[in-house]
């Protein structure tokens, strides 16, 4: 892997032209950094769903031609003015949070993640569906050697989003955690629950998950097409965090009831579709919660990636190259991708 910067010149990339439209593969000119900024020379992005934002310009604001693309990791290329801590061919990535403006009140608080004018990758400006890309030094996290760039990519937001998740819900080693969904986010989840030393149970729908939960690092899998996955967890004592990462409300409201005392319902699946609770179901006989949780700022990105490295866990992927991005992209909508799609470039 060459660390020399190179000269301007043409790069490939997949660009939406407009809300809707089908991935475009063209030439533009490769950008020169400015102040605070690298360059990187992009190896590899995931396709998370959360690009069909972009995609379908589901979010106001948007500027066409975008490049989607926030699971974003490679090596730096180039240098901006002012920047010193980060080195040309230091290898980096770039995930949901692509930025933040250090002067709103969240900020100044430290609490970055909820900046008012936090920056997306892909959505604010272009991301990793090309060959170069620039990017704000306070959106890079650096990459351990160990993990390829293909490994890395979807740690960096299907990855972080679960570890961090899980880190700070509450449950302690040996408590019952429970995942519901074994795809892009939740056969994530179940590896960084098993690791945390949390008796797993994954939730999914139909036999045919079982021998994969089980491989994943669940200690037991319930199947709720056969059976009530409320009721099931409330005869091992009730959850004391119930993970949420498939983007179906009804089938976490169904769920509200397997937890324990204290216990907590925490979504990371997105979907617009309401959540069904009563306040007695939150009340009595039990206490219960229900937290919605967002990715995370780089160093979770980083703490992320270090703990993959250090305890194998890996996502499932299937790759594509940058000119199929259009294929790719509808790999991963289609819900079939086992589990996570990455461009590799």
């Amino acid at each position: 892997m060459s660390t020399t910067a190179v000269a301007i010149g043409t790069m490939k990339v997949a660009q939406v032209s407009k809300p809707g439209a089908a991935f475009q593969i063209v030439e533009r000119e490769i950008p020169d950094p400015g102040a605070g900024q690298v360059r990187i020379k992009v190896q590899a992005c995931g396709i998370c769903h959360s690009d069909v934002l972009t995609k379908e310009g589901l979010i106001p604001g948007i500027q066409y031609p975008r490049i989607p693309g926030h699971e974003v990791a490679g090596v730096i290329d180039e240098l901006g003015a002012g920047v010193a801590v980060w080195k040309k061919g230091q290898r980096v990535g770039v995930g949901w949070h692509g930025g933040h403006d250090n002067t709103c009140r969240q900020c100044r608080r430290g609490d970055f993640n909820h900046c008012e004018n936090m920056k997306i990758p892909g959505i604010h400006y272009d991301g990793g569906y090309q060959e170069y890309m620039l990017a704000p030094v306070d959106a890079l996290a650096a990459i351990p050697d160990t993990l390829s760039d293909t490994e890395a990519a979807p740690l960096l937001c299907a990855g972080v989003t679960t570890y961090n998740s899980l880190r700070h819900s509450g449950a302690l080693p040996g408590d019952l955690v429970a995942v519901q969904g074994i795809g892009g986010l939740g056969h994530l989840g179940v590896q960084f629950a098993s690791k945390f030393g949390y008796r797993v149970a994954a939730i999914g729908r139909g036999p045919e998950n079982a021998v994969l939960a089980k491989k994943l690092g669940a200690a037991l899998y319930i199947d709720s097409h056969a059976t009530n996955a409320a009721q099931e967890l409330r005869r091992l004592g009730g959850a004391r965090v119930i993970l949420a990462t498939a983007p179906n409300s009804k089938a976490m409201s169904e769920l509200i009831d397997g937890l324990g005392p204290n216990g907590k319902l925490l979504v990371v699946g997105a979907s617009s579709d309401p959540i069904e609770v009563t306040p007695i179901q939150l009340i009595t006989p039990l206490v219960r919660s229900l937290h919605g949780w967002a990715s995370g700022i780089p160093t979770d990105s980083e703490d992320t990636l270090n703990f993959a490295e250090l305890t194998g866990i890996r996502p499932m992927i299937e790759t594509y190259p940058l000119e199929k991005a259009d294929e790719a992209y509808a790999r991963m909508m289609s819900g079939k991708a086992q589990f996570r799609v990455v461009l590799t470039m």
